[in-house]
């Protein structure tokens, strides 16, 4: 035992200097009053048994002195505040990691398992003895501190307003790595958890050292009643870009069947609504063919209809955006093409000047979006996108090859954006050049192990080049063919990348900023109206993403630039809560006032004792038991 409150030298002075003071007034003799009596023989009876009492009566008032000395004695001792040798050396230090993913908002438990969680630290907090130390962590897709180190509960306790929910997955390996720095060389470390136990695979959590932590974990929630959609796309038609098509799937992750009801929203108007029925862990693809009505911004949503019940809303909604209809500026450069100008034709949104060759020189390449060379190639690289029909020469993106007869098509990217929509397999060609790219170019097509499309990026600027005249094919009499040029535009001028038009939460983001963000900061409208600056780094925006919504990214000198970023998480869909925390095998103490010992307020316990002494003197010296 040691203690923590005054120092001995003063305890005992203290208690000598009050306790000679008792002792003076049990000895001081108390006067006596003086009364005249007719007979003295009456007293002496009295007189008699009184001396016969008096060494009773001097241990009844020695009683008395003895309390009252305990009494002072318990007061000196709790101004010493004694304490545990091992809590006065050594205090715990302890890491709070405050689970803020999307499934911490459901309701199962009023208000929600956030605000539940924000209790239990709360109480985690109280109980901490003045010597423990708490680190507060708030723990999603990035790990944030809620403030520094701290033995100031009262301080503690205001850094949790901070503490908010995000739409975004726990990243819990990360999580104890941070815990783990955070503690590693101090005394009695301790990591707490406090999460649903919604937090996916946990075989990387458990491979992640915790520097001798004792690892804790306090639960919370109490069902698994949700549904949730789990993708959402949208993407014009390459031909018709008033219409689009929509890709969504809806889970059921809880343990019964229910019906929803399904609402498209398009600008903010409904487009369609479906109730839709679907069974315990069901999920449910739905595809929306030739949908119009919507210019710019989309939206699902989902509500449960009838019985059934969805504890968590956060994943009931699902945002969009259509690529940007804005028209396109190309060059075509050509001696005359009927196939390619009928390609072009066929978008409303491309504003077309077609020259010969020789005018070609004498064009600023830069004032446009696309440049397309048609059996020709100059001998310098255009200012911006390039499209090369059968190039010739040296001034090609990549080195052209000898020629071979009758290629076919045997191996396609169909993931990449040109050859997306098109099919290549039965095309006829009767003469091609093979291509030979460079490191780091995507060969889209070959033949035979042969390059004969390939594209890429020079110096910032895309390209993409077919090796064969497609008028020595009959590539140009098939569908694929204006599929393939619209494709190849819209690859350029940056419209694919905005058909799938939403990014995920919890990742870094990269968003385009426009030519003129190369030196500034981008301002970041977020979808709940408040505004954040975001850092430029070769023309894109990096933002973090933590909230589902539309956002607008405005720079200064560019039009602003409108994205959706999506939760689309299934783990997070999945909001069964666990009662335990298991890594590598090990189960974390799960009893939340195990935590940290209550407060070792011994002063307190001698307080109450003093109390209850001086009851007991009290009630002795009214039963004339102490005088």
């Amino acid at each position: 035992m040691s203690f923590a409150g005054i120092a001995l030298g003063q305890a005992l002075a203290a208690f000598g200097v009050v306790g000679a003071l008792v002792i003076g007034l049990y000895i001081l003799r108390l006067r006596r009053r003086v009364f005249a009596v007719p007979f003295a023989a009456l007293w002496q009876r009295v007189l008699f048994e009184r001396q016969a009492e008096s060494l009773f009566s001097q241990l009844k008032r020695l009683l008395s002195l003895l309390l009252q000395l305990a009494i002072l004695a318990m007061l000196v001792l709790a101004l010493r505040d004694p304490r545990p040798q091992t809590d006065l050396v050594k205090g715990r230090n302890i890491v709070l990691l405050l689970d803020s993913s999307a499934s911490m908002q459901a309701t199962d438990v009023a208000p929600s398992r956030l605000e539940l969680a924000r209790t239990k630290a709360t109480e985690i907090i109280r109980a901490m003895s003045d010597l423990d130390h708490a680190l507060l962590v708030q723990m999603d897709a990035v790990i944030t501190p809620l403030g520094p180190r701290s033995s100031d509960r009262a301080e503690l306790e205001r850094m949790l307003i901070n503490y908010a929910p995000t739409e975004t997955r726990a990243d819990l390996p990360r999580g104890l790595q941070f815990a783990a720095d955070a503690v590693a060389g101090l005394d009695h470390p301790e990591i707490v958890v406090i999460s649903d136990g919604a937090l996916g695979d946990l075989s990387e959590a458990s491979k992640v050292p915790l520097a001798g932590a004792i690892l804790r974990y306090v639960p919370v929630g109490t069902s698994n009643r949700n549904f949730g959609i789990t993708q959402f796309s949208v993407r014009r038609y390459p031909l018709d870009k008033a219409r689009y098509e929509v890709m969504l799937e809806i889970t059921n992750a809880s343990p019964e069947p229910g019906e929803v009801e399904l609402k498209l929203l398009g600008d903010g108007l409904l487009v369609d609504v479906t109730k839709l029925r679907l069974n315990a862990g069901e999920k449910l693809p739905r595809f929306y063919p030739n949908l119009s009505g919507a210019s710019q911004k989309l939206e699902a949503v989902i509500a449960p209809t009838g019985n059934t019940v969805d504890d968590l809303a956060a994943d009931n909604r699902a945002y969009a955006l259509l690529p940007e209809r804005r028209r396109a500026k190309v060059l075509n450069v050509t001696d005359g093409n009927r196939y390619l100008e009928a390609a072009l034709l066929l978008d409303e949104y491309l504003d077309v000047k077609e020259v010969t060759p020789l005018k070609y020189v004498s064009v600023d390449t830069s004032k446009f979006d696309v440049v397309i060379f048609d059996s020709v190639t100059p001998a310098e690289p255009p200012k911006t996108h390039a499209l090369y029909l059968d190039p010739r020469g040296d001034g090609a993106p990549v080195k052209i090859g000898k020629s071979i007869d009758d290629p076919s098509f045997d191996k396609i990217d169909r993931k990449h954006p040109i050859a997306r929509f098109t099919s290549l397999e039965d095309v006829g060609i009767a003469k091609a050049h093979i291509l030979l790219p460079q490191v780091g170019d995507k060969v889209v097509g070959q033949s035979q192990g042969k390059a004969l499309l390939v594209a890429g990026e020079r110096q910032r600027n895309k390209f993409a080049v077919l090796g064969f005249d497609v008028r020595e094919s009959d590539f140009a009499l098939r569908v694929g063919w204006p599929l393939f040029v619209l494709s190849t535009l819209n690859w350029f001028t940056g419209e694919d990348e905005q058909y799938l038009s939403s990014y995920q939460t919890g990742q870094v983001w990269r968003v385009r900023a426009g030519e003129l963000a190369s030196k500034v900061n981008a301002i970041v409208k977020q979808p709940d109206g408040k505004s954040s600056v975001a850092p430029v780094h070769e023309g894109r925006a990096v933002i973090l993403g933590r909230r589902a919504g539309f956002y607008q990214l405005s720079v200064e000198g560019n039009p602003p630039l409108a994205f959706a970023a999506n939760l689309n998480d299934e783990v997070e869909s999945k909001i069964e809560p666990s009662p335990g925390l298991v890594l590598g095998g090990t189960t974390a103490y799960s009893h939340a006032t195990k935590i940290v010992s209550a407060k070792q307020a011994t002063w307190v316990i001698l307080l109450l004792l003093v109390a209850a002494l001086s009851a007991l003197e009290w009630a002795t010296y009214h039963r004339r038991v102490t005088v």
